[in-house]
């Protein structure tokens, strides 16, 4: 059997994805993957359904939001990768006593692509004691169009991830003043699929998820260099030296998960966030979106990286 796998859409957060892919890993653990690109990001997940795949990777948010609407949905997520927020606030000057408390002082052009970004960022302000209303934000642009306003003067900071970020630090037009991941956990991108599918492919869900968990170990023990050279072909527009720089960034935040077991804490400091956004009306407990009878098993193992 052919697992298709729906890439959610291309960036370099996802790094471990495109790892275990250029790796063999999923060869090595004897399952076939063949990855497929999501027609749209804010339907990645609804395409299992569809028959389009069968796995796919997104957000947990994603997961929440279906079962509000549909509780009899089955999705689940059964590994986790990304287990912190990727997004930056990038300012036009350096602010190395910047605050969140200080926020509303500042125009703030937010993410239009995907929703978790703002909604993760609303509930820092308001864990700050700041109502998000407060913020003056500028909407309605790209990040690749609110990077060339903050160039351009119009805005005070932005909302963007890697490589955008990067890039502006690289000409000295953007300081990073917060990094969204120092909050800690926030469970952010997972293997999904539907229950019914892992009652029937079990082997198949095990063996998928013992490979992302020797990515993991591989990229643990190597430096950005060696991870940026095994996922360049994903991004060839991409110079090699800057993309190392994009995980060198992010590994050196925690981003990306060291097991592929769901943080609990992640899971419900997004699900909070969610229901203080008004995004889900639902207060899901942890074992209503994950099955880490894969995970736990896998860690128990302990299988050697990659």
């Amino acid at each position: 059997m052919t697992i298709i796998l729906i890439e959610n859409f291309r960036a370099v957060f996802y790094a471990p994805f495109y790892a275990a892919a250029a790796l063999g890993a999923y060869e090595a653990e004897g399952v076939e993957v063949d990855m497929k690109m999501s027609a749209a990001a804010d339907r990645t997940l609804q395409t299992l359904t569809a028959g389009a795949g069968q796995v796919s990777w997104g957000g947990p948010l994603r997961i929440m939001a279906a079962l509000d609407q549909d509780p009899k949905g089955g999705y689940v997520a059964f590994c986790e990768v990304v287990g912190r927020d990727p997004f930056f606030l990038v300012g036009r000057a350096p602010n190395p006593g910047f605050a969140l408390e200080n926020l509303p002082g500042w125009t703030l052009a937010t993410v239009t692509e995907v929703p978790t970004p703002w909604i993760c960022l609303q509930h820092d302000l308001r864990r700050a004691g700041i109502d998000p209303s407060a913020v003056r934000r500028a909407t309605g642009r790209t990040m690749a169009e609110n990077a060339a306003a903050l160039r351009a003067g119009e805005v005070d900071l932005i909302q963007v991830f890697q490589p955008y970020a990067r890039f502006l630090i690289d000409e000295g037009a953007g300081h990073v003043w917060y990094a969204a991941a120092s909050r800690g956990p926030t469970s952010y991108t997972t293997f999904n699929t539907t229950r019914s599918f892992i009652e029937r492919n079990p082997d198949a869900v095990l063996r998928m998820t013992r490979a992302m968990y020797r990515t993991l170990k591989w990229i643990a023990a190597r430096d950005a260099r060696d991870l940026a050279e095994a996922i360049a072909r994903y991004f060839p527009d991409l110079p090699v030296p800057v993309l190392t720089a994009c995980c060198n960034d992010y590994q050196s935040l925690g981003l990306w998960n060291r097991t592929p077991v769901v943080h609990r804490e992640g899971l419900e400091w997004l699900r909070d966030a969610m229901l203080a956004a008004g995004a889900i009306r639902t207060r899901f407990a942890y074992e209503d979106c994950v099955d880490m009878r894969f995970a736990g098993q896998v860690v128990r193992e302990g299988p050697p990286a990659i």
